[in-house]
Order: C-alpha cells, then sequence, then structure tokens
C-alpha cells in the first residue's frame, strides 16, 4: 500500500522532559538548555542614577571608554534533588547528601562564586558604569549573564536559594521592570567577548608574576579588558580563549580577593 505526499501530513509532537541541573537525571543529549528569548535593550544608567548626559552634535561627541569584563570560571552551582525538593548543593548543608552520592564536599562551594560576584558588583568600578560584562560558567559548563545593574542577596541562604531558581526557570526577572537581571545563556563564551578584547586568565601556576597595579597602567584606553578568574576551591582554570595568563600573588588567593585587586587598580587608573 502507497501514500502519496500531496494526500497526507505527518505531524509529530515531540514532548521534551526537562530536568534541573542535579547529580542525578541531568545528562544533556546533544543540546543544552538556556534562555531563548531576545534580550530587552536597555540603558544601565537609570539603574544607577546617574542623570543622561545632554545631547551632543557629532563632532564634539566623545569616545566610548573602554569597558571590563569578567567571567567567573568552573563556579559551583549545581542543583541536587535533596529530599522532595531541588536545591542548591553546598558542603555546609548537603554534607551528608554528598557523601552518600560520592561526591566530594570540597566541590560543592557555591559560597566561593557568591563573594566574588558581589566584589565586583560592589565596587566603584561598577557604580560609574564601566563593568561591561559579567559572566559565570559553572562546572557543568552552564553559562550564566549576570547583568551589571543586578543587586544580590548578600546572606549564602537567600544567594542559594536565586541560583537554584535560575537553573530552573533559566532566567530572573526585576519585580518590577520585569528586565532579566540574570540569564543561563548559549556557551561558547568568546561569542560575547568584543573581538578585540585583551583576555586574561588568572592562576597561581602561571610563572608570569606581576603587580596588577603596574600591569593594568600599560592597558590601552579604548581597548576592551576581560579578566578571567576561577572560583573553585582547589585546582585551575584553563580557558582556551584567554591570551595571557597571570599570577598575582605567591600564594593562592580567593575569587573575591583577586576581583577586589583587580577593581581596585582599575578605579585607581
Amino acid at each position: 500500500m502507497t501514500c502519496s505526499l500531496r494526500n497526507y501530513q505527518l505531524v509529530f509532537s515531540l514532548i521534551t522532559i526537562v530536568r534541573p541541573y542535579g547529580i542525578k537525571g541531568n545528562k544533556m543529549k546533544n543540546s543544552e538548555r538556556y534562555d531563548k528569548e531576545e534580550e530587552e535593550d536597555g540603558s544601565f544608567e537609570i539603574e544607577y542614577g546617574i542623570p543622561n548626559p545632554p545631547q551632543q552634535s557629532q563632532q564634539s561627541k566623545p569616545k566610548p571608554q573602554a569597558g571590563v569584563i569578567f567571567v567567573i570560571e568552573r563556579a559551583s552551582l549545581e542543583v541536587g534533588k535533596v529530599g522532595k525538593t531541588y536545591q542548591l548543593l553546598n558542603s555546609d548543608n548537603h554534607s551528608n547528601f554528598l557523601r552518600n552520592n560520592g561526591k566530594n564536599e570540597s566541590d560543592y562551594r557555591p559560597d566561593i562564586v557568591h563573594q566574588a560576584l558581589l566584589a565586583i558588583l560592589d565596587s566603584p568600578l561598577n557604580k560609574v558604569g564601566r563593568l561591561k560584562g559579567l559572566y559565570v560558567r559553572t562546572e557543568k559548563r552552564v553559562l550564566i549573564e549576570v547583568k551589571p545593574r543586578t543587586h544580590l542577596p548578600r546572606t549564602s541562604k537567600r544567594f542559594y536559594g536565586l541560583m537554584s531558581q535560575l537553573l530552573q526557570r533559566l532566567s530572573i526577572k526585576n519585580e518590577k521592570t520585569h528586565a532579566k537581571l540574570l540569564r543561563v545563556i548559549k556557551n561558547p563564551v568568546p561569542q560575547y567577548l568584543p573581538i578585540n578584547s585583551h583576555k586574561i586568565g588568572f592562576s597561581f601556576s602561571s610563572e608570569k608574576l606581576i603587580k596588577m597595579k603596574d600591569y593594568v597602567h600599560n592597558f590601552e584606553s579604548d581597548r576592551d579588558i576581560v579578566f578571567v578568574v576561577g572560583a573553585m576551591a582547589h585546582g585551575k582554570i584553563e580557558p582556551d580563549y584567554a591570551d595571557d595568563f597571570i599570577a598575582v600573588s605567591n600564594y593562592p588567593l580567593s575569587a573575591a580577593r583577586c576581583t577586589t585587586m583587580i577593581c581596585q587598580s582599575l578605579e585607581e587608573k
């Protein structure tokens, strides 16, 4: 029996069961989950309370200032089903759960990325609008965009709840304006970085030991700078998109300490 394509049309429905990023049942086949909705265009000046500058002619309009972009790599942000609820796994609250699942407790430290993000977002560098981008990539290679105008929770408990919600819903909106402040986006990282930007990775194992203040002094004033910092308890980062790897101390430093040193050096410059 033959069927003609002119007479029949087959319609297929595909029902996708989406699981949060957790220890069990989180294998992703040939695709990754991310927020596919286009982001709205917006201006950060209103959020910061900075008045809009007066209209200037084409001739007198100043050149745009170079900005700074941070990429936090290997962040410990993973959701697991603990009991009947999905929670952001951390060594403080889920030590027994992690041990029972054969996981190393030291690998589940979301407090590290929390402190690093607060150091960046609270900096005067961000307050004056020089922070052009902020991205976090987890150990599971989930890529998150954090808008510079975002006000993160100060306590760990609320931050963990927010990150758990983000990884399951894929975006977090401002309650009043409905603008997206955090969203899971598509890999890879380089597609979100300016083409002519200088990308600098931080690694204690790097043989290039520098003084941060002197290092940033030589930056070109019209070139965007990308800083890549690790947020893991141990180990190192090896991003293939970094142009340079530097060390800023003879001792291993926390992600929060590194980001603070960067911001302070750039603020002085």
